[in-house]
């Protein structure tokens, strides 16, 4: 017998639980909300990879000129170091614009959706505008 209540209240919990979960978003304001913030996110995400990208390349830059100097000086253990050092900062440099790609990829879906919700929320003001007048 005991199961059995356990059962139907736990049965009875589900069913409030899964009716209150979709009443806690004010109606169609959530998703807005959340492809806002999610393109504040991104527009941050984008901002600090191209930051990553400029001193990667301030960087390379850097070595290039290092390198040219070790050369010309003549010190072939520095100017290996310096070769060492391009080969890894550009590794740095393809990793970091791969993932401004990827985040600028990012941000434009986010930007879609967003336009596609405030589309369709001026679509369901039309809607229901027109009901009222023809109530």
């Amino acid at each position: 017998m005991k199961k059995a209540i356990y059962l139907v209240g736990a049965a009875a919990l589900i069913a409030a639980g899964g009716a209150f979960a979709q009443t806690t978003a004010p109606a169609g304001k959530g998703d807005v909300r959340k492809d806002r913030r999610e393109v504040r996110e991104d527009k941050r995400e984008v901002r600090r990879d191209r930051r990553d990208v400029a001193s990667d390349k301030a960087d390379l830059r850097k070595d290039r000129q290092e390198l040219r100097q070790d050369v010309q000086k003549g010190d072939k253990a520095a100017a290996a170091a310096e070769r060492r050092d391009i080969r890894r900062d550009g590794r740095d440099l393809r990793r970091d614009e791969n993932k401004q790609r990827a985040d600028t990829k990012d941000l434009r879906r986010d930007e879609r959706d967003l336009n596609k919700d405030r589309v369709r929320r001026a679509a369901d003001r039309k809607d229901r505008r027109q009901d009222r007048k023809g109530e």
